[in-house]
């Protein structure tokens, strides 16, 4: 009996330190969506930066188009409730990219591809949160739940996973891997910081091998 009851102690105390660790500013996402977040960039026109906008790309990772209108991209600082809302026009292809303009800096020597949506916001560069919605109704909390897909970077408060995407800069965007394919729910995992390279619905697509 004694044993028995010693290994019900272990068991529990397994399930509680588990449970102490999934405690984390995760965000909620919209389950097996295959539009996500592919690229995030907010040097733009900065000091180095080659290219003059900030940006946001998209990836659809399915074989069939889907129609964005009505839905959104938001963008807020490492910490911030206040977010900026950028509407969505058109289908993304399937297998294939889109491209959101932001704001433009004062440096920079190298025009974005031509967007497929444009819009206005003044992009951190290392530290930021930006979510992509389904509709065009700004969040209002530091961590909003019911994205289609989320990326917190540098030293968000919030993010996918157990920790926030690698901090990019005015040379390196926050670039999702496996060319947007990889997205296990997990910022850190799912994305590093490198050149930027903006995509729009005219380049090239991309089918993800089995498994992504």
């Amino acid at each position: 009996m004694q044993r028995k009851s010693r290994l019900t102690l272990v068991m529990m105390a397994i399930l509680l330190a588990f449970g102490t660790m999934g405690i984390q500013p995760a965000k909620p996402v919209l389950a097996a969506n295959p539009i996500r977040i592919s690229q995030a960039y907010g040097g733009g026109g900065n000091s180095g930066a080659t290219y003059t906008n900030d940006f946001i790309e998209l990836y659809n990772s399915s074989n069939t188009p889907v129609n964005l209108a009505g839905w959104s991209v938001q963008y807020t600082s490492a910490t911030g409730t206040t977010w900026q809302v950028t509407p969505l026009t058109g289908s993304i292809p399937a297998n294939s990219y889109y491209l959101i303009q932001e704001a433009a800096g004062t440096g920079g020597t190298t025009p974005l591809p031509t967007p497929d949506a444009t819009g206005a916001i003044m992009m951190g560069a290392s530290n930021f949160k930006v979510a992509l919605a389904n509709s065009t109704t700004a969040f209002t909390t530091a961590c909003p739940t019911g994205a289609v897909d989320f990326v917190g970077a540098g030293t968000a408060n919030c993010y996918e996973g157990a920790a926030a995407a690698p901090a990019p800069g005015n040379t390196t965007a926050a670039i999702r891997r496996e060319s947007g394919c990889k997205d296990t729910d997990y910022n850190l995992a799912d994305f590093q910081a490198l050149p930027p390279t903006p995509r729009n619905t005219a380049s090239p697509a991309y089918v993800c091998p089995v498994g992504d």
